[in-house]
């Protein structure tokens, strides 16, 4: 499958070419059929079970359909993940002082993280009374509205920020390929909570990576260098791809946050620095299952090193 869409967006090339996720929601939700029932109560992260992961993953079904389908103004979710395009902590108070309620509050002194983290507990454990069954059935089904919610969506409309590559608001097109690398990630916890490998599909799993490397400008964004430097990642195997960030020039001109570093601009020079990774390094690097220090242990890298140790600081969830 072709991951990437024909959208021009002038506003976002800097994150390079837009990517097609939609047609992978459905397979993604219907994953879970098969497990037994020793297999739900084991540790899938730390503190939660292989139960409480998927009744946090239909939690933030849930989210999704009730902000963009149904423009329902409560509940947690995805824009607390990732914050809102009107300034999380800050933008959910002044919305509370207009009157529109968006689920709990922010507790006294309490960071994005820190709320996220709280709100997404009190997610499962209201749901520990829900059997397996039943969270397979109602994933399944909500799941499935939620596919459809995004087939049906524009791929260049405004939606909702995706902090680590540093855009907000950010297109359809990159908030859902988020929301894919979102299930896509809790389905590799209970895989290898249940004895099993990291799922080597490529067709979803190139769609991962090419998502989760949308975070390289923005990894690079306090690292000045002279206009036209490139920083290359190379990731092998099926799944795999390159994918190189340039420092100036007029394609990283509609970069946020006074970012210098673009997707957009021509790959085909020498790098200054290349950093190799296999598959499963990359991605785990990227959800930090294994931190910037491990992967360098593991990378082959030419050239300046520096460099690729700041290119290794890549992280594509809220951490």
């Amino acid at each position: 499958m072709d991951p990437q869409l024909d959208v021009s967006s002038a506003a976002h090339s800097w994150l390079g070419p837009p990517i097609d996720a939609r047609p992978l929601f459905v397979p993604e939700h219907a994953a879970l059929r098969g497990l037994t029932p020793a297999d739900w109560g084991r540790e899938a992260v730390p503190g939660w079970s292989v139960r409480d992961v998927v009744a946090h993953v239909l939690g933030d079904c849930y989210g999704r359909l009730a902000r963009h389908r149904d423009g329902h103004r409560e509940g947690g979710g995805e824009g607390r993940r990732e914050g809102h395009r009107e300034g999380g902590r800050e933008g959910h108070q002044a919305r509370c002082r207009e009157g529109h309620r968006e689920g709990p509050a922010f507790a006294p002194g309490e960071d994005l993280p820190a709320y996220i983290h709280r709100i997404n507990q009190q997610w499962v454990d209201a749901h520990s009374r829900v059997s397996p069954a039943a969270l397979t059935d109602t994933l399944e089904l909500i799941g499935g509205q939620v596919a459809r919610l995004f087939a049906e969506s524009d791929p260049a409309a405004p939606s909702l920020g995706v902090s680590w590559a540093g855009v907000d608001p950010a297109p359809m097109w990159l908030d859902s390929a988020r929301e894919l690398t979102e299930y896509w990630t809790h389905r590799q916890q209970i895989r290898h909570a249940t004895g099993q490998g990291t799922d080597p599909d490529p067709r979803l799993l190139s769609v991962v990576l090419e998502t989760f490397l949308r975070a390289l400008p923005h990894t690079l964004r306090d690292i000045a260098a002279l206009a036209g430097t490139q920083v290359r990642i190379h990731v092998t195997g099926p799944a795999g791809g390159t994918w190189t960030a340039t420092a100036g020039g007029t394609w990283s001109a509609t970069a946020p946050d006074g970012g210098n570093w673009s997707l957009a601009g021509p790959a085909d020079g020498h790098p200054a620095a290349l950093v190799r990774l296999d598959t499963e390094t990359a991605w785990r690097l990227c959800v930090r299952g294994i931190e910037p220090a491990d992967a360098l242990t593991r990378a082959e890298i030419e050239g300046d090193h520096q460099l690729a140790e700041a290119a290794c600081r890549i992280v594509s969830i809220v951490y």
